[in-house]
């Protein structure tokens, strides 16, 4: 057999190999940290509407177990030559992970569902777009990480551009805000999601389906007492369409698809460039409310566009 013949008859001992471009170019854009820093919050966007929509009838503890369980089912087959090899990492600084997955998955992902079922999706995208300027904060204070101009400019803009959008460009919707418990479990959760952000450089060297696993089996666990106590207190979980929609949507593309792309955008760009790029949550929220819900698109939603766009260039370019 000739070298050339070879390719063609090898066997995928490795199910990773159905994740690898053959093409490297292609390999390349699907590698691009701007591009996976846009697509994580493009399906994170989701979980504002899907909050709200399953409120009352999905409980979040529930819904929190079989998210990261189906997570680490999926990407199982993918990354088990990964967990083989990454196996003395993951042992040696456990105690990193299991902080590192309670931050970002275990008590950030449950909560922000809980908070969606006394708020509005509405307050949420406000919230969310606080996270940059925690993402900041956190790692000035954990890490001593200095600040550029541009940095504190592309967050105020894109950020400018988010009120714009979620108030329809009119000022009153903003001045008329009012407040909840929701809306503290909510800028609360942000919080903790910005410290998990800016300590992802502690995680231990490994592939990111190593990573994800590791995270997602820890968020489930860490949610089964929280479960068992909905279900003791007559919230179970119910066998119908909508579980099945919920928990499928948020355990394959909000969590295996976003985090994956979140994990690998953080740790080429680091945290406080790659955090205005949550600033486009509300915008694909807008984006998709046109799409799906067939609502029109104004000028305000051009004005947002532009600053978001603007600062999202500003705060990601690299210090000169």
């Amino acid at each position: 057999m000739s070298p050339m013949d070879a390719p063609q008859n090898r066997t995928l001992s490795d199910p990773g190999q159905l994740l690898r471009p053959r093409h490297p170019h292609r390999a390349a854009l699907l590698t691009n940290p701007y591009l996976l820093l846009a697509i994580g919050p493009l399906f994170w966007s989701g979980n504002h509407i899907i909050g709200r929509a399953i409120a009352g009838d999905v409980p979040p503890g529930g819904l929190a177990v079989l998210r990261w369980t189906l997570a680490a089912l999926v990407l199982l087959p993918f990354a088990l030559p990964h967990l083989r090899r990454d196996w003395p990492a993951l042992t040696a600084k456990p105690w990193t992970l299991v902080l590192l997955a309670m931050a970002g998955g275990g008590i950030f992902g449950t909560l922000q569902f809980i908070g969606l079922q006394y708020t509005v999706a509405f307050h949420a995208a406000v919230f969310n777009s606080t996270v940059p300027a925690f993402i900041v904060l956190a790692g000035g204070l954990i890490f001593r990480d200095s600040v550029r101009l541009t940095q504190v400019v592309g967050i105020v803009t894109s950020f400018a551009g988010v009120l714009v959008i979620i108030a329809k460009g009119d000022p009153a919707v903003l001045a008329a805000l009012h407040f909840n418990g929701g809306d503290l479990i909510i800028l609360a959760n942000m919080a903790l999601f910005a410290v998990y952000s800016a300590c992802l450089r502690l995680r231990p060297a490994m592939h990111w389906m190593t990573f994800i696993i590791a995270l997602s089996v820890v968020s489930a666990l860490a949610n089964v007492p929280l479960a068992i106590l909905e279900a003791q207190d007559g919230e179970p979980l119910r066998a119908n369409w909508l579980t099945a929609g919920t928990v499928a949507y948020v355990g394959i593309f909000a969590s295996v698809i976003a985090y994956g792309c979140w994990s690998h955008g953080v740790e080429k760009i680091g945290a406080a460039r790659a955090s205005v790029f949550l600033h486009l949550i509300p915008l694909y929220g807008a984006l998709l409310s046109t799409l799906l819900l067939g609502e029109t698109i104004g000028l305000h939603h051009a004005v947002g566009l532009v600053l978001i766009f603007a600062g999202v260039t500003l705060a990601s370019r690299k210090s000169s």
